[in-house]
């Protein structure tokens, strides 16, 4: 090997060695760890969060839906009650019309 060769072999091996560093100080920083660690937990729960949010006023949208097709299809019970108390009242009055 020539003088030049094992100059460019010792530069590569020095980048390797550098990036290997590298890679070895960001697996010892915890602190920066937990930090993005901390950030991505953040961001997946605020995710989820407008993700029940979504489901919610989709099911809310959807019960308040079903009551009012429930309140238009129902009869209205007080017209029925007051019928069946007039009804009453004239049959008692034909009744009693009828006795005298």
């Amino acid at each position: 090997m020539t003088a030049p060769e094992i100059q460019q072999e010792i530069e590569r091996t020095r980048e390797r060695l550098g990036e290997t560093v590298e890679e070895l100080a960001a697996k010892a920083d915890v602190k920066a760890r937990a930090r993005a660690k901390a950030a991505d937990m953040k961001a997946r729960a605020r995710s989820k969060a407008m993700e029940a949010k979504a489901r919610v006023q989709v099911k809310a949208t959807e019960a308040s839906g079903r009551i009012r097709q429930s309140q238009a299809t129902r009869p209205p019970w007080p017209f029925g009650v007051a019928s069946a108390g007039v009804l009453m009242v004239v049959t008692a009055l034909i009744w009693r019309w009828r006795k005298t």
